[in-house]
């Protein structure tokens, strides 16, 4: 079956070089090929949750900061529609700063930390399989490479065979060269993604700072 699909396949430019690389890899190709789907699916799925949308809207972010200003004009009411939706971070948590409106800054800023905790662990969702990408990437490169040179060792005898030799040279840089190119671009996008995680977590703390202290307390 496998056979039929990579001859009907083969009629696909390209598609010949990009099998016979993969064949030469051996059998630790087929977890390489699983782990870079899933280095995949995180990255896509982290580029998608981190947009402004969905963490910080821009035009949400401008009323919270001008909050005061809406609550003294009593214009306050289309923004707390907004928290309500919770169509982002922001909103969520200006949901909770309204709901505790009315009692103490330190009180509202209480609820608001809380509920930050479980926004932000939110943010770092699919973190941990890029860390776990990043780590096993290289170390089933390595156990290719590995294997390689065990067939290369098999060459080896009483009558070389060139053949066993090449093919173990190919198994072992074609599974180190796939383990590093699946490794590279995980390092590069998991240090983008926590440095953003730490532009919008700063971002919140003084978008809902200003808004605790924009509920006037009850008296």
């Amino acid at each position: 079956m496998i056979d039929i699909a990579a001859s009907s396949l083969a009629i696909i430019p390209g598609f010949n070089s990009i099998w016979s690389f993969f064949e030469k890899g051996g059998v630790f190709m087929i977890p390489l090929v699983i782990t870079s789907v899933a280095a995949l699916a995180a990255i896509v799925y982290k580029i998608l949750s981190l947009t402004p949308n969905r963490v910080i809207p821009a035009d949400l972010a401008k009323e919270v900061s001008q909050f005061d200003q809406h609550l003294a004009a009593g214009t306050e009411q289309p923004i707390l529609r907004k928290f309500q939706e919770g169509n982002s971070a922001l909103a969520r948590l200006g949901a909770v700063a309204a709901k505790h409106r009315g009692r103490s800054h330190s009180r509202i800023t209480t609820a608001i930390e809380s509920f930050a905790r479980a926004e932000i662990l939110h943010l770092y969702a699919g973190i941990g399989l890029l860390d776990v990408v990043i780590t096993i990437a290289p170390l089933l490169g390595l156990l290719g490479a590995a294997s390689g040179l065990v067939v290369i060792f098999q060459g080896f005898g009483e009558t070389t065979n060139h053949v066993v030799i090449a093919r173990g040279i190919a198994e072992a840089l074609t599974t180190t060269i796939f383990g590093l190119a699946i490794a590279v671009p995980a390092v590069i996008a998991n240090g983008i993604f926590l440095r953003r995680i730490e532009v919008l977590a700063a971002r919140l703390v003084v978008l809902l700072g200003g808004l605790a202290h924009a509920f006037p307390p009850h008296r």
